[in-house]
This record gives structure tokens, sequence and C-alpha cells, in this order.
């Protein structure tokens, strides 16, 4: 190639070498097809530990990521063309030079079968899936939603909704965040398998194309080893996982949103207190197992309905996830309460939805006080949030 087309060439990959410096977590890889004639000389450059190992003609080297560009222009000067692909998560930039033309061009990346994806949805219900089937075929099959025949499988199909769903319900909220903070990080308390936040991730990352970064905790060391298996199968790099109880951990990341997801009983107390303590704008709730005031609450005007078991335990859910709303709105958080899924599907079906919008709220305060003392409770919560954030500054 001559010496103008590898000054464009060397230009362009310095942009690339930039990009990786900026999507280390997103890379996927690098390569390179020269042509002399009517042969092909491959390269392959690879992410590892910081820095880049190239393979050109069976020949392997480790180079800085700032030394990309003037290795593979100055291979380029001995061959007749060259075609560089460029894959990061979503996108894949190919640059193509020759004596003639430098070109460069950028597309999203899909499977090639999209076509299937409109018939696929619309026989879950006719609905715009926001994980869409096609497009996030890799991360549905490797949470076991989907089939190797690229469909749904018939026992998935409603826990494909679900997770569609719970993306619906924060969309404004991902959005939002995301437009606010250069990387949005957020943290899932008792995370499990991890497969909603495989999904957010997906979503932030692939769809409203904002950098993200994700922790996940729990105390079960195999979950957390089964997430990073998942996390690597999926070339999710941006994803961190620690076995660590919630009240022991403290991030060295500035964290922008909380997730727990049917968090057993006070652990969700324990995750909403992290946020809260830790300054977190905003979180999102889906609460399991109210005991805690189960045998705490008593009212004696209100004792021939609770006689009956199944009803004091019922009043025991709504006071917690009631108290749980009134004490952070006192804490200057707007705080919405939907459902998340049918309750035919499970009575566990709510979502909290918290976001920090206004100072400390006195009036809902002493709402929260009074209620307390009339209920004849003391909840967790309350115990677990810094004793600076209770009171009026």
């Amino acid at each position: 190639m001559n010496k103008q087309s590898v000054n464009k060439l060397a230009l362009l990959l310095t942009g690339l070498e930039q990009r990786i410096n900026e999507n280390k977590d997103f890379f996927i890889g690098m390569g390179a097809v020269y042509k002399s004639g009517t042969k092909d000389y491959k390269a392959n450059i690879a992410y590892e530990n910081g820095k880049m190992k190239v393979n050109i003609n069976g020949n392997s080297e480790i180079l800085e990521i700032n030394w990309i560009s003037a290795r593979l222009s100055k291979f380029a000067e001995n061959y007749d063309s060259v075609i560089v692909t460029y894959e990061e998560r979503g996108i894949t930039i190919i640059i193509d030079a020759d004596n003639k033309n430098v070109r460069m061009k950028t597309k999203e990346n899909e499977p090639e079968e999209l076509t299937k994806t409109h018939h696929e949805t619309a026989h879950l219900g006719n609905r715009d899936y926001l994980i869409k089937v096609g497009k996030a075929n890799s991360l549905l099959k490797e949470i076991g939603i989907l089939g190797d025949n690229g469909k749904i499988k018939n026992d998935m199909i409603r826990k494909y909704n679900q997770i569609d769903h719970f993306v619906e319900l924060i969309h404004d909220m991902l959005k939002e965040l995301a437009e606010r903070h250069d990387t949005l990080t957020i943290l899932d308390c008792g995370c499990g398998k991890s497969y909603l936040t495989f999904v957010l991730n997906y979503y932030i990352k692939e769809v409203l194309k904002k950098p993200c970064y994700f922790i996940g905790l729990d105390y079960s060391k195999n979950v957390i080893e089964a997430s990073k298996r998942i996390a690597n199968n999926l070339g999710y790099h941006n994803m961190e996982f620690k076995t660590s109880d919630i009240r022991d951990y403290n991030s060295s990341r500035e964290i922008h949103l909380v997730i727990s997801l049917h968090a057993c009983d006070t652990a969700t107390d324990e995750a909403i207190a992290l946020a809260v303590n830790n300054k977190v704008k905003a979180m999102v709730m889906i609460p399991c197992c109210h005991r805690e005031l189960l045998s705490q609450y008593s009212l004696k005007s209100l004792e021939p309905v609770i006689k009956h078991g199944i009803l004091k335990a019922r009043m025991a859910d709504i006071l917690t996830d009631g108290m749980r709303a009134l004490l952070l709105e006192a804490l200057g958080y707007k705080v919405s309460i939907v459902e998340y899924i049918s309750p035919l599907e499970t009575p566990k079906n709510l979502m909290l939805r918290a976001e920090k919008l206004h100072p400390f709220n006195g009036k809902s305060m002493d709402e929260y006080r009074k209620l307390k003392e009339l209920l004849n409770i003391n909840p967790t919560l309350e115990r677990l949030i810094d004793r600076s954030f209770l009171q009026s500054e």
C-alpha cells in the first residue's frame, strides 16, 4: 500500500486505540486480513490484562494499546490491501484500505435471522418487547430462556414476559440515570444467579447505548461462581461478583442505582439502608417473605379481622412495604409501588421504586413515628439507617 493510504489507516487505527481505552469492559476483539495478490494473511488482536496480544501469521507479541496503530499500519506497507475489523458489545467497525481509498463503516451487531423476531414476539402476546428475540439471542440462551431452535422455551414464556416487564417498569429511571452519569453503576444486593442483572446490562449497553458497570453481592459462594461463569460466557466484562453480606459491603465506586429482587424478609431492608447510607439516588426493590412485622404489630380495633391468620399475614405484608415507603418519603425519596407481575403467579408481586428528589420531610417522619407507636412496631430498616439521615438538617 502507498504511503498516503498507510497514513490514513494509521489515523483511523489511532481512533480505535482510544476506543479500546475508553471501552475496555465492552471490547471483544480485533482482526485484520492483509491481501497480497490472491493470498490472505490474517492477524488477530485480543485484550489481556491491560495489553494487546497480537498474532500475525502465527507469530505472537504483546503490545501496549497505543502501539496497535503503528504495528498494524506498518505491516500494511507490505501488502496490497487490508480489512480491519473491530468489535465491541453491540458495535462492529470495519476499515477497508487499499492504494485508492481508506474507508470506515460502523454497524450494530445483529444476528443474521432477524426475520423470525416478529413472528416469535407476536406469538408471545403481540407486544413490542424491549429484550427482543433475535438481537438478544446470546443473552436469552445463556440464561435459559431461549432454546437452540431460536424460540422461547414453552416453560419459559412466563419468565420471558416477567423480565421484559421488569425492564419496562424501570426504563424511564434507567434512561434518566444513564443520561446524568458517564458510566451508570448498579449494585445488585442478594443477586443470586443475576439473571435480571444480565438483562439490565444488555439493555443499558446495547439498547440504550450507554456505558454501565454492575456489582453483584450474595452470601452464597455457589451462586456467585455461577454468575461469574455466565458473565464470562457472555463476554460481559463490566461486571464483578462478590461473596458478601449486604451489611458488610463497602464500594470503592460511586453507586447510582441499588436493586434487590426477592431478598428475603429484612434483607430487603439491608439493601434499602445500603442505598440510603451511601447516598444512592435511586433504588428498585421487589420484597419477599415479610416476617418481621407479623410477630410485632398489634392493633386492638383490628383484632376481629386479623384473628384469621392469613389476613394477619397479608396485613403484615402491606404494613411492611407501606412503612418502608413512608420512611423513604420522609428521607426525601419519591416513592411508587406497583405490581411487578400478576398476583395469580405469586402474592409477592410488588415493586418499590424510589428516587432521591427532595430534602428531608418532617411531616412524613412524624406520620411514620405515629404509626410505629400505634402499631407497636420497631422496623429493622430504621435501625439500619445512619441516625444523621433520620433528622432534619
